[in-house]
């Protein structure tokens, strides 16, 4: 590791310091400083702050700082503020040639963007150290470094790519000697094989890792063994498995290590109860969830619960399971939460309770939906990062062209005026490449990211969360709602298997889906078996009545479509009923995590109202939305009087359908 490693992030230099000193004595004061600040984060950052802008301190201590503020920044959460401060000291480096610094700074950037997920940059910066330390001949710095360069590949699913780096990287360590680095590299490179189910090249480099950190009997060596044994498992040789995974606890419980622990119990409970011994492996998994994090304690919660299945206690495994929701909810473990669900459909199927076993089953797949909504947000986030990046390299590569420029204005001053002509003309012309190229790269990016944003939010409110950071809550004074319902949907889902149900009620709302974009109307959500839409927003028009009333007819027609092909293959169908109302709402962006644009008011209630009052096949239009759209020629009317609406008391109401001459 670099001399950064010494100070850690406890904080930073406290006093002055002259350039007249040593800087091995600098060194020593700051360290000190270091070690006795434990302040707040405000505080320390303050602290470093005056190092870092001290013009009477050592360059390379003011460099120490620098990237003690972006460590302090990084645990207090502040990845923005850190990527900033990482970008200074890298400019700084350079600029002061702080040569044993400088490859540092562009790894520590490197590292804030792969923690990110932004792998593309990550590289970039990587790349960069790797070449500054490479000119330095710090090998032992090159290798670290090109190992870091290897796992963003591996977390991105490259593996050919990232084996590539770490061998790369092992000829490197290997020629430096360092043994820390080198039982890296071995184990990087078994994960590596691991994931691959090259098995044998991963035992390879697994053993190769022990036989380096025994000999030390580093404390890493708890976690080395634990993954040799947890690869012996993944292999079926549970005697082999068996006594490292022992001696990995027995390790872990000397140096008060829960985490691997809890981990390597876990996998100890699972050979059990792959082995048929249901009730030892639930002890185990029960021991490994006192040690455990909140997200060990639900795995074991759900594998507690299959243990109770295969002892034939299925009332206390519905209550394992359960437990495990309600615990993955409390932490937003959307994947667990799916997995039990899952377990809770089975057992509810297998006990023949259809109706328990559907809502189970639908929460699996709302979960599971979820879960794919959550990865397209990280994939956004993952752009915008990649935007901020090559926004940064624009400036960067503007910033270096200004300074070029002004230097080719100086030689031009001492040189021939021909050469310096062509010299210059050459410059602008390499630079004119950068920028259109950066230019263009930054578009294509954006554009991915406005597709992303506008899949979840309507265009206008998009754009104003993006300028302001927020989304105002607005009153539209006429908004024309719609709310869909299929009839008998419970009586259905006991003639249809869950999964059947699922895939027909996706298909109906996917027409639905096609048919409100061809009107320009917002889908608002689905609720179960119900689907609801809105006309006039979020910019407000004059023709929201009449396109809602165009788009629910279009649906009964595309759901009596898909009757009569049931119908003819002798299947069960849906049949739906559609209800209409305008009125005034108010619109907005519910929540902070996961927001979801929705709308609120009496409105809202009347249009379900009219749903739930209306009949099979029927669109039943209000009294307000039928004096909207009474004019249109192409709309038959069938007044019903006046009909009790639940809540809401007796209401006209109109049937609306096509005209036959339309």
């Amino acid at each position: 590791m670099d001399d950064w490693s010494l100070h850690g992030t406890n904080g930073p230099p406290t006093m002055r310091q002259r350039r007249d000193l040593s800087p091995a004595l600098c060194r020593c004061v700051l360290l000190l400083a270091l070690l006795q600040v434990s302040f707040a984060h405000g505080q320390e950052l303050d602290s470093l702050r005056k190092a870092m802008n001290d013009p009477t301190l050592h360059d390379t201590l003011r460099a120490d700082a620098m990237a003690g503020m972006v460590r302090t920044s990084l645990m207090a959460g502040q990845p923005d503020s850190a990527l900033a401060i990482a970008y200074q000291l890298e400019r700084f480096c350079s600029a002061q040639n702080v040569t044993r610094r400088t490859g540092s700074a562009s790894a520590m950037l490197g590292t804030i963007y792969a923690q990110s997920a932004a792998y593309d940059p990550a590289r970039v910066w990587f790349r960069k150290a790797m070449a500054h330390h490479a000119a330095n001949g710090d090998k032992k710095q090159l290798g670290e470094t090109e190992l870091s360069l290897g796992l963003t590949y591996h977390l991105q699913g490259l593996r050919p790519q990232a084996l590539q780096h770490d061998l790369n990287a092992l000829a490197t360590l290997e020629s430096v000697g360092d043994s820390a680095s080198l039982a890296r590299a071995h184990n990087n490179i078994a994960a590596l094989y691991t994931d691959m189910e090259q098995f044998d090249n991963a035992l390879i480099h697994l053993n190769r890792a022990l036989s380096i950190m025994r000999p030390r009997n580093d404390p890493r060596l708890r976690n080395t063994i634990g993954q040799l044994g947890i690869l012996y498992r993944r292999q079926g040789d549970y005697d082999k498995a068996m006594p490292l995974l022992l001696e990995s606890v027995e390790r872990s419980e000397a140096l008060q290590d829960n985490e691997t622990l809890s981990r390597i119990l876990q996998t100890i409970a699972d050979i059990h109860f792959e082995k048929g011994d249901a009730q030892l492996s639930m002890d185990t998994y029960t021991r490994s969830s006192i040690l455990g994090s909140p997200y060990t304690q639900i795995q074991n919660l759900i594998n507690i619960g299959k243990c109770l299945v295969e002892l034939g206690r299925e009332r206390d495994a519905l209550n394992s399971f359960i437990q495990a929701i309600d615990m993955a909810k409390a932490n937003d473990d959307l994947v667990e939460q799916s997995i039990a669900q899952h377990e809770l459909f089975v057992i509810y199927e297998k006990q023949g309770n259809k109706a328990l076993a559907l809502e189970a089953f639908k929460q699996h797949v709302a979960l599971r939906d979820s879960i794919s909504n959550t990865d397209k947000t990280r994939e956004l986030t993952q752009i915008e990062m990649q935007f901020g990046f090559d926004k940064q390299q624009l400036a960067d590569s503007l910033l270096f062209a200004q300074d070029k420029a002004i230097q080719v204005k100086e030689i031009q001053k001492q040189k021939v005026i021909r050469n310096g002509f062509v010299g210059g003309f050459a410059l602008v012309a390499l630079f004119a490449v950068v920028f259109f190229t950066q230019r263009n790269r930054i578009s294509k990016e954006k554009a991915r990211s406005e597709e992303l944003l506008l899949n979840i939010l309507p265009s206008e409110v998009a754009e104003e969360l993006k300028a302001k950071g927020a989304a105002d809550a607005v009153q539209i004074d006429q908004v024309t709602v719609l709310f869909t319902d299929f009839k008998g949907f419970t009586a259905l889902s006991e003639k249809l298997s869950p999964r059947e149900l699922v895939k027909d009620l996706n298909e109906c709302f996917s027409g639905f889906d096609r048919i409100t974009g061809k009107y320009g109307i917002e889908k608002i959500k689905t609720i179960g078996d119900a689907y609801m839409a809105a006309g006039g927003l979020p910019t407000p028009n004059t023709t929201h009545a009449t396109d809602v009333v165009q788009a629910a007819l279009e649906m009964c027609d595309f759901v009596a479509e898909g009757k009569a092909r049931k119908i003819a293959a002798g299947l069960p169908f849906f049949e739906v009923r559609i209800g209409i109302h305008t009125g005034p709402v108010v619109a907005g962006i519910v929540g902070v995590k996961k927001f979801q644009y929705d709308i609120w008011g009496d409105t809202v209630n009347t249009a379900s109202r009219m749903e739930s009052s209306g009949e099979v096949g029927q669109v039943n239009i209000s009294e307000t939305t039928y004096d909207q759209v009474k004019v249109h020629q192409h709309f038959t009317f069938t007044p019903r009087g006046k009909v009790q609406a639940k809540g809401k008391g007796e209401m006209e109401m109109f049937f609306v359908s096509r005209n036959a001459v339309a």
